[in-house]
């Protein structure tokens, strides 16, 4: 399986320094099939023809490869989680399923997840709107070649309750250092809690935040359209939590700023030295690093770098770079390797 380049690691979307990316997904079903949890192994392999035939149909733009999931590696899966490209739901459970990619992986299509189609595309920076034509576009095709389940009054029938109506879920990947160091957090979860918006890790759903970034998405999408929710998430709600992002960012550096280098310095010059490394460390390590790059206390290092550095660290990509042990041990001594030479160490 091919790795493309990701797009959304060089850091040139608007508001980039606190959006990393932002995601654009709709949720669809066939009409006539039972959701993915209640059919048949035969309805799931039928399920996963049909939208293949779909999906790889002459004339589909842009093209995509398909991939069996039930057919890769467990490695290989686990490649596609780290890269935000299927779920791990999706990478773990035992049934008939695909992920379909375009060329540069910024269109993603689940097939058999929790839903039986999940479009998706992933974009660097705030840019919900740009995002969202192209799943509109690649959904008003696919939906000429497959009859979905569409009810008059509800709207899309979906697995989940609350995905029913348009089946729309905009979402974007904050990194919030300032705000997780001014213990302020707790306070942006309870505001987008109140406005009906889920909070969640890096991962999304039943994860942990890593690295100081949190998923924020829509929750409701019953009786509100797709535009309103746009409108919503992207000109308000976002904007919003990015000053108070950046808000936080120019207190630290003014009434603690020998504290504040203190902190990017010390977390960039242990990661030119370090011999091992865990995930959950050098993720932190590089959080601080990368507030360090926004803030303009850290020169020499481009932001593209840890962006991409946040990817490479994985178990998975360390493995695919390296094709080392998979070993604990081994992989953290990987880490600390690829991070060194990454950022100019020896």
């Amino acid at each position: 399986m091919r790795m493309a380049p990701d797009a959304w690691t060089l850091d040139d979307g608007p508001h980039s320094a606190v959006v990393m990316t932002s995601r654009a997904r709709v949720a669809r079903n066939l009409a006539g099939f039972p959701f993915v949890n209640r059919a048949t192994e035969s309805q799931r392999a039928e399920i996963v023809g049909l939208t293949r035939q779909a999906i790889t149909s002459p004339g589909t733009t842009p093209r995509f490869e398909w991939c069996d999931l039930a057919r890769m590696t467990d490695r290989e899966r686990r490649l596609l989680v780290e890269r935000h490209l299927i779920s791990a739901a999706h990478a773990d459970c035992d049934i008939e399923r695909a992920v379909a990619l375009s060329e540069d992986e910024s269109l993603s299509i689940m097939v058999n997840e929790e839903d039986h189609l999940r479009i998706q595309c992933l974009g660097s920076g705030l840019c919900l709107g740009a995002l969202w034509k192209r799943v509109s576009q690649l959904d008003d095709l696919l939906s000429t070649r497959i009859a979905f389940a569409f009810n008059r009054r509800w709207g899309y029938l979906t697995a989940c309750p609350t995905n029913v109506g348009t089946g729309v879920r905009f979402s974007v990947m904050l990194h919030l250092p300032a705000l997780r160091l001014t213990d302020e957090i707790e306070r942006v979860r309870r505001a987008a809690q109140d406005l009906h918006l889920a909070v969640r890790g890096y991962y999304g759903e039943g994860s942990e935040s890593a690295g100081d970034f949190y998923q924020v998405s829509n929750q409701v999408t019953l009786g509100r359209c797709e535009e309103e929710l746009l409108e919503e998430l992207e000109q308000k709600i976002v904007p919003r939590i990015i000053e108070y992002e950046l808000e936080a960012r120019e207190m630290i550096e003014r009434r603690s700023p020998v504290l504040l280098d203190d902190r990017v310095h010390r977390a960039l010059g242990l990661l030119r030295v370090a011999r091992l490394l865990g995930t959950e460390e050098a993720m932190k390590l590089l959080s601080r690093v990368r507030l360090g790059i926004h803030v303009g206390r850290i020169r020499d290092v481009p932001a593209e770098v840890v962006n991409r550095l946040f990817l490479e660290i994985q178990p998975a990509h360390l493995h695919a770079r390296t094709g080392g042990s998979a070993e604990p041990d081994a992989l953290r001594e990987q880490r600390a390797r690829v991070v060194r030479l990454a950022l100019g160490a020896s």
